[in-house]
């Protein structure tokens, strides 16, 4: 019974952190008297790497300016980033868990973190949308496939 516990698919969460952090400013006090609704735009990056047996390390990294014409108001990074425990999956689904599961449950953390970010630096909250992150990953998955024929 033993060795077939030892062969159930394993993922769990062992730590989500913080691994990079920015904030930039770089027009303040002016920006502050900007009465003009900002133009945001949001991109994001994910990655997922093995760092030991059965551990692999997930980062989400959330990039939010805020502009007024040609004018930052601000600037945000964060990389939410998580240490998952993934053992017996298959191979050909390790790559849709770090690129989908393991965002998806990042999100929430990055947004938050980009929320409280803006607000401390004295901006209305900025709420994030949800992210479908499975329609992301296919859409990388076809732009490769694309590139790969060409």
């Amino acid at each position: 019974m033993s060795e077939q516990q030892e062969q159930q698919p394993v993922f769990s969460i062992d730590k989500i952190y913080v691994k990079d952090l920015s904030l930039e400013v770089p027009n303040a006090p002016a920006v502050f008297l900007e009465q003009s609704q900002p133009e945001i735009d949001m991109q994001l990056a994910s990655e997922g790497k093995q760092i030991g047996d059965g551990y692999f390390d997930c980062v989400l990294t959330v990039t939010v300016t805020a502009k007024v014409q040609d004018q930052v108001l601000f600037l945000v990074e964060v990389a939410q980033a998580g240490i998952f425990q993934i053992s017996n999956v298959p191979a050909e689904d390790l790559e849709p868990i770090l690129g989908v599961a393991c965002p998806n449950i990042l999100f929430p953390y990055a947004r938050e973190t980009v929320s409280s970010l803006v607000n401390r630096a004295g901006f209305p909250p900025v709420l994030l949308a949800p992210i479908n992150f499975e329609a992301l990953y296919m859409q990388q998955r076809a732009n490769q496939a694309e590139a790969g024929n060409a």
